[in-house]
C-alpha cells in the first residue's frame, strides 16, 4: 500500500520515527517519506545520515501545536503515523500545561489538518499509561487517543480514517530504563523504583512493524494492541548487572506498580487474535464491521496487564533481550 505513496510522520526525529523512516524506505518504493519534526539540529543530522540521505526524503520543521504548519505539511499526503509527543512522566507531573498543548492540542490539529488535506489513513501512536490513567501523561493520551477514535466521526466527504496503536515501554527509546540501567552499571550502582514492578517490552523494530500492519488493516476506529512480553525491574537490574548494588527509590509521582493494556472495561468489545488485542470502537456513525477480524471476543471482565501476563520473562530471556538491544545501538 505505500508504493508511490507519501507518507508523513510527525515526531520522525525521534527514536520510533527514525526506525519508521529507514522500514519504509528499505522495504517500500514510496514517492515521498515526510519528516515533520520541531528540532533542526536532529533533523540535520538525520539528514547527513546516509541511510536517510535518499530523494525521496523531505525534512519539514513544524510544531503540531501549530495546525496551520501540519495542513501545509499533509499537502498530498496518503497516510500519516503520529508519533510526535511529550512523553516523560515526572516532567508531565511539573509542566501539565505543555504537555496538555503536545499531546491533546497536538492530537487536535493533527486530526483537523488531516481532514482538511484529505489524507486518507492516520495512525496514532499511543502507551500503556493511557489505560485507566494516574498520571497527566497517560490522562494525556487518553484524551489523544479518544481524539483520533472521534474524528472518524466528522471526516465527512473526505473519508479520512484514524486509529491507535497502543503497546508498552520501547526498548531503548527516550527514557527507556534498560539504556539507564546500563549506564549505571559503569557506576557500580543501579536505581529501582520497585523490585516488584512490573512492564510490558517491545523493540523498536517490533513498534515499528504493528504500527505499519495496523496501518495496512485498519478500518477506522480500532486501538490494536499486540501481545507482549513483560518482566519486572528486579528482574531487569539482575539481568543488566548481576550481584550489582542497588538504591530502592520507591515510586516516582504518576507511576503504576503495574500496567494494563487491555482495561476490563472495555473487554465486551475486544477481539483476541493470535498476536494481538483489536479494541473496537464503541459505537459508530461511520462504516464499520467488527466481524471483518477473525478471533474470538474476550469474555466479560478480562484484562490484559503487565503483573498476570502469561508471557513472563526470566532472566537468561532478559538478557538475550538486552543483548539484542546493545548489539543493534549503532543502528
Amino acid at each position: 500500500m505505500f508504493e508511490g505513496k507519501t507518507i508523513l510522520i510527525t515526531g520522525g526525529t525521534g527514536s520510533f520515527g527514525k526506525r519508521c523512516c529507514r522500514e519504509i524506505l528499505e522495504r517500500y518504493a514510496p514517492e515521498k517519506v515526510i519528516i515533520f519534526s520541531r528540532d533542526e539540529l536532529k533533523q540535520s543530522e538525520m539528514a547527513s545520515n546516509p541511510v536517510f540521505a535518499n530523494p525521496r526524503t523531505r525534512f519539514f520543521l513544524g510544531d503540531v501545536r501549530d495546525k496551520e504548519r501540519l495542513q501545509r505539511a499533509m499537502s498530498d499526503v496518503d497516510f500519516i503515523i503520529h508519533a510526535a509527543a511529550l512523553k516523560q512522566v515526572p516532567a508531565a507531573e511539573y509542566n501539565p500545561h505543555e504537555f496538555i498543548k503536545t499531546n491533546i492540542n497536538g492530537a487536535m490539529n493533527v486530526v483537523d489538518a488531516a481532514i482538511a488535506s484529505g489524507v486518507k489513513r492516520v495512525i496514532a501512536l499511543s502507551t500503556d499509561k493511557a489505560v485507566n490513567p494516574i498520571n497527566l501523561y497517560g490522562a494525556t493520551k487518553l484524551c489523544s487517543d479518544k481524539i483520533f477514535i472521534a474524528g472518524n466521526s466528522y471526516s465527512g466527504k473526505t473519508g479520512t480514517r484514524f486509529s491507535v496503536v497502543r503497546y508498552g515501554n520501547v526498548i531503548g527509546s527516550r527514557g527507556s530504563v534498560i539504556p539507564l540501567f546500563l549506564k549505571q552499571r559503569e557506576s557500580g550502582k543501579l536505581t529501582i523504583t520497585k523490585k516488584e514492578m512490573t512492564r510490558f517490552i517491545i523493540s523498536i523494530d517490533q513498534g515499528v512493524s504493528f504500527a505499519l500492519r495496523s496501518l495496512a488493516d485498519m478500518q477506522g476506529g480500532e486501538i490494536f494492541i499486540p501481545k507482549l512480553p513483560s518482566c519486572s525491574i528486579g528482574d531487569l537490574a539482575e539481568a543488566i548487572a548481576p550481584g550489582c548494588p542497588t538504591e530502592i527509590i520507591g515510586l516516582r509521582p504518576g507511576e503504576k506498580l503495574h500496567e494494563a493494556l487491555v482495561p476490563s472495561d472495555e473487554a465486551h468489545h475486544t477481539t483476541e487474535q493470535s498476536d494481538r488485542y483489536i479494541i473496537h470502537p464503541s459505537s459508530t456513525y461511520w462504516k464499520y464491521d467488527p466481524n471483518a477480524y477473525s478471533g474470538k471476543r474476550c469474555p466479560e471482565g478480562f484484562s490484559y496487564d503487565s503483573f498476570n501476563n502469561p508471557n513472563s520473562l526470566d532472566i537468561p530471556s532478559i538478557k538475550e533481550l538486552v543483548a539484542t538491544f546493545e548489539n543493534g545501538r549503532s543502528d
